[in-house]
């Protein structure tokens, strides 16, 4: 079986690992603990191909202790228990260091295996995770670790890597392999951070390469593109990733920049998630454009309607339409502020009875003094309006709507307080 090459030219010291100096640089936090030789429980998060694994391998390696790796996908109960059983062993008399690779597909039973062991220090944990552990690790063995972020690595520091890789590749098959500085920054760009992902599409866009006569492997503008179609896209429907860009999307249509906003839409798109795509339109419709531009509202459904009934790809361009009008239009949050300042008025309680004229009350009983409902129908006035009392009386002085400053709303202000002024 062919080793992929991320993993053949894996880097053995923490020089060679690509980016991530945020933590990995001179006196930076994690840096430090692995100088120190005093290594506490870690656990490193981040996407996939941004040196976490490389990282823990060369911990383990400068380690004394007696090396276990578990992956949390297919490791059992039982496996765990073979390991704690040589914690009291003489293999086990420098310690244990477990690597445990994507712990959170652990279930609780297994954590909390497991934290009988750190908390009385027999065994040191090594774990790695694409999710913000937060969510996903107990938080007691949580409380126990040093948690570091590992970050998508820049595209200038994947090419370092993807220059890298040719210069192992051409030692290992004694040919000259060629790539124009275009095609190497199409693939560090493309690859998205992840260098594993780079390093093994480089291995795939060279294997994909006829030889020249004279031995060269000239890779073209053309191969680079073909194996990294997809490639370019890093989403996970169920990871932090795919909250973020959905979160970019909807604050670059708040923003008013339609270019961003038209990116994030593509990434939704070319990961197949339709649906995300049209829901936050919606909301950023009502939410961000509201009242300013009342209109955007059933623009924005109407492409939505189209979008589901044409499906993909033709649903890009009504949504492209109602992703730049949302972008461009005015915007105001002044009845989002105004819906949730009443609801929070429901959820304390701060509610009191109905007023009497707006009761659907067609008869009176015999104990009621006040007779009549006296709701006073606002068509039979001018304007369609007449003064009335509808709130509460424990909230009748109560303001939750504040028009924006916005030309529509001002001029439906300006509107009723000039019917309400000259009704007075």
């Amino acid at each position: 079986m062919r080793i992929p090459l991320a993993d053949r030219m894996r880097p053995k010291t923490l020089d060679d690992v690509t980016g991530q100096r945020h933590i990995l640089g001179k006196g930076k936090a994690l840096q430090s603990i692995i100088e120190s030789g005093k290594i506490p429980n870690l656990i490193f998060y981040g996407p996939a191909g941004v040196g976490k694994t490389t990282v823990a391998r060369i911990i383990a390696e400068r380690s004394d202790m007696r090396l276990h790796k578990l992956n949390g996908t297919t490791a059992s109960t039982a496996d765990f228990r073979a390991v704690m059983e040589e914690t009291d062993t003489l293999m086990g008399q420098n310690g244990i260091l477990l690597y445990l690779d994507e712990i959170q597909y652990l279930n609780k039973r297994q954590q909390q295996i497991l934290l009988e062991y750190l908390e009385n220090g027999s065994i040191t944990l090594i774990a790695s995770t694409t999710e913000n552990p937060a969510f996903y690790v107990y938080s007691a063995v949580l409380s126990r670790s040093a948690v570091f972020e590992f970050k998508p690595v820049e595209p200038n520091d994947v090419e370092i890597a993807v220059r890298r890789g040719i210069a192992f590749l051409e030692g290992e098959s004694d040919s000259k392999i060629v790539l124009d500085d275009a095609v190497v920054k199409h693939i560090a760009f493309a690859c998205n951070g992840d260098v594993r992902t780079a390093l093994n599409t480089l291995e795939n866009c060279v294997n994909a390469t006829v030889p020249e006569d004279d031995g060269r492997i000239i890779v073209s503008a053309e191969t680079a593109a073909q194996m990294t179609g997809r490639s370019a896209v890093r989403y996970d429907k169920g990871g932090d990733e795919h909250y973020d860009i959905i979160s970019a999307y909807q604050k670059s249509m708040r923003g008013s920049d339609p270019d961003a906003a038209l990116h994030y839409l593509a990434r939704l798109l070319e990961a197949g998630d339709l649906p995300s795509a049209c829901r936050r339109l919606l909301v950023c419709a009502c939410e961000d454009v509201g009242l300013a531009y009342p209109q955007i509202i059933p623009i924005a459904n109407a492409a939505v309607d189209i979008a589901l009934q044409v499906g993909m790809p033709e649903a890009a361009l009504p949504l492209a339409d109602a992703v730049v009008a949302v972008c461009m239009a005015p915007k105001s949050n002044a009845a989002y502020n105004a819906i949730h300042a009443a609801m929070a008025d429901v959820h304390e309680g701060n509610t009191g009875s109905v007023p009497r004229q707006l009761q659907n009350k067609h008869y009176d009983g015999d104990d009621v003094l006040n007779k009549g409902q006296f709701y006073q129908y606002p068509h039979d006035f001018p304007h369609h309006w007449v003064k009335q009392q509808y709130m509460p009386d424990a909230l009748k002085d109560k303001v939750y709507y504040h028009p924006g400053d916005n030309k529509s709303e001002q001029a439906f202000a300006a509107y009723w307080e000039a019917i309400k002024k000259a009704s007075r």
